[in-house]
Order: structure tokens, then sequence, then C-alpha cells
């Protein structure tokens, strides 16, 4: 701490550091005790050098973490008492001219399911660790800390933006039309319910019906985080931009397909990736082309 040169920049761990202590007092389970041993391991952490060299960079994406567990715990009296259901069907409507989330969700079949289970809730919960390995492995010193940093930020703002701006998925419309909805409606899993009847098990049933945050479509995090993940693999490897891509729209087709997500929360959570890459891509290292790995540098 004493050799660090500090800036403007550096606020940004005061921003989380009031996040999460409100979050903190606003959590309920685990107990206040339980709560208090976690904070203060994280912050004896910060004196270990091998240790804060991880929980640093990552603070960001342990913020939003928390704050996503923290969601369900708000008081009703402090949340948004108007959800929207209509204003996100309506302007895909208006802006593309038809409903494209209806007309992909409106023809299922068990091929189609597994193929848009696998973007969704499979290689969207492992491909952040393989791409953090390839950037540890074949990118410069930082940039693997500055991908953790754009990511955690990219996703808190993603949550704020759902928490202050609750809207309705898809599969709301689908089970209760355009009648008003409020905070006692419980999560559904959508299309995943099919992957369930096909593992045989009661896995994304119970998951997104004890969802913490239920009204939380726009703007789509898997798209964020999918549009996120092809800009630190681009800068990584130019030449896999066109993989990079076809993941993103493989992604935003099967959200639409399990009707999580219209079009338009796709394009938004593309639109808070690439303005949190662009601030981020000033302080990315270069990429040297002759080196071969991490070692070269």
């Amino acid at each position: 701490l004493k050799s660090h040169r500090w800036s403007y920049y550096d606020l940004k761990y005061v921003f989380l550091g009031l996040l999460v202590l409100i979050d903190f007092i606003i959590i309920r389970k685990p107990i206040l005790p339980f709560r208090c041993a976690i904070l203060a391991v994280f912050c004896i952490g910060l004196f270990v050098p091998y240790i804060r060299r991880f929980i640093v960079p990552a603070s960001p994406i342990f913020a939003w973490l928390i704050t996503f567990y923290a969601c369900q715990f708000i008081p009703l009296h402090y949340r948004p008492q108007h959800i929207f259901v209509n204003i996100l069907p309506t302007l895909e409507r208006i802006l593309y001219g038809a409903s494209l989330s209806e007309i992909i969700s409106s023809h299922t079949h068990p091929v189609l399911d597994v193929l848009a289970w696998l973007p969704y809730g499979v290689i969207h919960f492992s491909f952040p660790f393989v791409l953090a390995a390839l950037l540890f492995t074949f990118g410069p010193p930082g940039c693997l800390s500055l991908f953790g940093q754009a990511f955690g930020y990219m996703n808190i703002a993603g949550v704020l933006t759902q928490l202050l701006f609750p809207n309705a998925s898809p599969w709301y419309e689908l089970i209760y039309g355009s009648a008003p909805a409020d905070y006692s409606i419980p999560g559904e899993a959508g299309g995943l319910a099919r992957i369930d009847k096909i593992l045989g098990l009661e896995l994304y049933g119970s998951t997104f019906g004890n969802s913490p945050l239920v009204f939380g479509a726009f703007p789509s995090l898997h798209s964020g985080s999918a549009t996120m993940e092809m800009l630190f693999l681009t800068y990584l490897f130019p030449k896999m931009w066109p993989v990079g891509v076809a993941y993103t729209m493989w992604l935003w087709w099967s959200t639409m397909y399990l009707t999580h997500h219209y079009l338009i929360d796709l394009v938004g959570g593309s639109i808070y990736a690439f303005v949190v890459f662009f601030i981020a891509r000033k302080f990315l290292p270069k990429m040297d082309k002759s080196a071969h790995s991490r070692l070269s540098y």
C-alpha cells in the first residue's frame, strides 16, 4: 500500500466498500456473526501479498455476487413500486417489427432444447474461467486483472439497473399476459423446465423459483457476459473474433428460445459490455505478437 500511487480511479474501491456494506446490512441469512467473519477474512487477505493479488482485482465480482444475493432481502417499501410488464415487448415490436423472442420460442424440440441449454446453462458459467486461464497463460501481465474488474463492474451496473428498473421476462407474458406484476410472483424456469424433464432433475425449476431478482429482464447479463468475453477473447486472439461473435449469437438465440429475454434485453446487455470494455481498454497492456506466453513478457 505504501508504494501504491493513489488517484481518483481508486474511488471505485470506496464505491465497492459502500455497496458491500449496504449489502451486509440488508442481508438476513447467514446470521450476522457469520457475515462478519467472512468480512474479517476478506480484510485480513488484503494484508497478505499473494492473496491480495487475487482478491483486489476480483473484488468487483465478489461485490456483484453479494449484491445479487442481497436483492431478495430488500424490503418491499424500498423497491420500485411499478414493475414494467409491457414496455419491453412493446419496444421490441416497434424497433424490430415483430416479437422475435415469441417467434423463436414458438417452435420447440428436445434437440433444440439441448442446443439452447448448452450456452445458457453450461458454457455461460464455465467459459469465464476458461478465458481467465487463457488470459493468464498467453496474455501480458495485468490483462487478467482488467478482465476481472470489467466483468465485475459490468455485472454490478446490470444488477443495479435490474433492481431500479424491474421488467418482466417473456415467460411472464406467456403465463400472466399483461396482468400487473408484483414481488410475490416467483421466478419461472421458462424453457429450462424442459431440460429438467430431459435430465430427470428438479434443477432449474427450484433455482429460478428462488431467484433473488425475478424481474431482472433488462439488461441481459447473459448477453453482457458473452459480449465481454468475446471482446477480451478478440483482444487476446484477434483472429478468433468469428468464434466470439458466433458464441454471442448462439447465446442470444438460446435466451429467446428459452423465454428468458427479449431481443432488446440482449442488445442492452451488449451495450453495457461495450461501454465498460472501452473504458477498460485504455488500461489494457499491449499485446506482443512475438510473445508465445506470459513468460515471454
